[in-house]
């Protein structure tokens, strides 16, 4: 079991709680249907430097889109993504990205995007690993994706990514089927062809889901409090205490990005994904600390 995982305080951790809450004669006991298991994607699953695999993803999009509209290059946010200029992208927050998905996204119907995203992904790939972006997850928690299936979880995605652009790759990457991806999402159109029924994209964003909104995304979307968390972020740290917040047992955990060699390190002030209260305060709020440099014996599958 976890084969990728170092001996310790994480693994032993992982280990005793689903063995708690899978011995049906024990004080812990959780019946299959409410083993829930929601899981970040971005820092989490797969790697997300220098930029979160979207962000790339748009970046490629707006090139493209900028060879037939050239005043885009002279407009924020997409001078910014053209110009990798990473600090103004990051100061302009949540309305860039915003605008980047609508331009990337609207007027399309969801399977002509998904015909995008997955010519994309069959070739990009990773701009520091220099392999496709399927090789760049983490084989630590692919693993424990399968073992907790193996023993009875229905592990979600619970990400600020775009959902429809996690929905592509979830299934080959991760083993998570489709309808257990929550994520971030545009409003869309119902259109009425008369023999056809049709949905478009639209540019107006529907939830971004990050922070408090991931809670409330859980409970309109999973119907169920889970009982495991595992994030990397403080845009997860609303997710993992209302795991630790419910009865009976329960475990959140914390992946700490501290390998500067075969990863990228960072935590407090990494402006893309912050860890600052998360990790100062873990220990008060219960979360376990996965140190990817400690308790992982390998990286990437």
């Amino acid at each position: 079991m976890l084969d990728s995982w170092n001996d310790g305080p994480a693994k032993s951790a992982l280990v005793d709680f689903i063995s708690r809450v899978t011995t049906e004669d024990g004080p812990d006991y959780v019946p299959p249907a409410e083993r829930i298991a929601t899981f970040d994607n971005d820092g989490t699953l797969w790697c997300e430097q220098p930029l979160q695999v979207q962000v790339l993803f748009l970046a490629d999009r707006i090139k493209a889109l900028a060879a037939r509209d050239t005043s885009m290059a002279s407009r924020q946010p997409f001078k910014a993504l053209l110009e990798h200029d990473h600090a103004t992208l990051r100061a302009l927050g949540k309305q860039a990205i915003e605008e980047l998905f609508a331009a990337t996204h609207a007027g399309m119907s969801p399977e002509a995007f998904e015909g995008i995203v997955q010519d994309w992904f069959a070739s990009a790939s990773h701009p520091k690993f220099e392999r496709r972006y399927d090789r760049v997850t983490y084989k630590p928690q692919v693993e424990l994706l399968n073992c907790l299936r193996e023993h009875a979880f229905t592990t979600f995605i619970v990400s600020g990514g775009g959902v429809d652009f996690m929905r592509v790759i979830s299934e080959t990457a991760y083993g998570i089927a489709r309808h257990q991806v929550v994520g971030s999402s545009g409003k869309l159109r119902f259109v009425d062809k008369g023999q056809r029924i049709e949905l478009t994209k639209l540019a107006e964003l529907n939830s971004f889901d990050d922070r408090e909104t991931k809670v409330h995304n859980i409970a309109l979307h999973i119907g169920r409090r889970p009982i495991l968390a595992f994030g990397n972020s403080d845009g997860d740290l609303a997710m993992l205490r209302y795991v630790k917040s419910g009865p009976g047992a329960r475990l959140a955990l914390l992946l700490h990005h501290d390998d500067g060699q075969r990863e990228v390190p960072y935590d407090r002030d990494f402006r893309l994904s912050p860890l600052r209260e998360a990790l100062d305060r873990a220990g008060e709020y219960g979360i376990t600390v996965v140190s990817m440099k400690r308790d992982w014996r390998a990286v990437f599958v």
